[in-house]
């Protein structure tokens, strides 16, 4: 009985020091939901965080339009170097030195060189190519003059406007084929009066250059100074004597009316429509 009682006590001790045990066990802790919540904003963005990720820059678009769409291809001939020689030996009435062109004569034929390596195409505009063969066209009757110089007329070359001694491009012209072929199928009469024969009833030879910027207001300007100079044409509201060039040419400047309609375009008197008509006897000496 002693012996029973004992082995309770000791059973009950035991168990009392089993509880104890599991009652003071530590429990797991987890992390504060604030703490957590800082730590994955630390993580995941990017301005807070203190060593930063190098980024891959994007190319920025570009505005200029240039460098995106390619220029359309439009030849732009540079006549400067005409301009110059026109300036330096044509005055303001036409009149021209051929002694001084022929000491300037290795800078004609430069011109005429780079006209030859630079023939318009069909990319030109309009006004350019009429720039174009105007300047070669008056840069050539020069040229053929200073070949035969001194004389007394252009006529007194054997003839003068079939002689073959330029190329441009890959074929040999002549100025026939210049003004007949080329700038009169380009259906504007005003070239009459800017292209030159080298004579003082021709048209006169301007001291600058044609140029496809200009070229409209040039072609007045000339066709007007033509008209109404009277050593060339004499103009009243009934009576007409004008130049040959309107006989040799009367088809060009039909196009768009009479003559006379032409005529009043440019003329500074009102020529009337029933105006008595005649013309000019022609002076082919040289326009020095």
């Amino acid at each position: 009985m002693k012996h029973l009682l004992v082995i309770t006590v000791v059973l009950l001790l035991l168990a009392c020091a089993g509880t104890k045990n599991i009652t003071e066990q530590p429990i797991a802790k987890t992390p504060p939901i604030e703490k957590t919540e800082h730590v994955v904003t630390e993580q995941t963005t990017p301005a807070e965080s203190t060593t930063k990720t190098p980024k891959t820059k994007v190319p920025e678009p570009t505005n200029n339009i240039e460098q995106e769409t390619p220029e359309v291809a439009v030849s732009t001939f540079n006549h400067n170097d005409w301009d110059s020689l026109l300036q330096k030996h044509v005055t303001a009435q036409g009149n021209v030195n051929y002694k001084g062109f022929k000491t300037d004569r290795k800078a004609l034929t430069t011109y005429i060189t780079k006209l030859g390596n630079h023939l318009p195409d069909n990319t030109w505009l309009k006004e350019e190519k009429l720039a174009y063969w105007i300047n070669a066209y008056n840069a050539l009757t020069v040229d053929l003059i200073l070949r035969h110089y001194p004389i007394k007329s252009i006529k007194d070359i054997n003839a003068p406007w079939d002689q073959r001694f330029w190329k441009l491009g890959n074929k040999w012209y002549n100025l026939n084929e210049i003004e007949h072929d080329i700038l009169r199928k380009m259906d504007d009469p005003r070239i009459h009066f800017a292209i030159v024969c080298a004579s003082f009833s021709c048209p006169k030879l301007q001291n600058e250059a044609f140029t496809s910027q200009t070229i409209n207001n040039q072609l007045n300007l000339a066709t007007k100074a033509f008209l109404n100079d009277p050593s060339r044409n004499d103009i009243s509201e009934n009576s007409i004597k004008i130049s040959k060039i309107f006989q040799w040419f009367s088809k060009d400047f039909k196009q768009h009316g009479s003559l006379i309609d032409f005529l009043n375009r440019y003329s500074a008197i009102t020529i009337s429509a029933k105006a008595k008509k005649s013309y000019k006897d022609y002076n082919w000496d040289l326009n020095e």
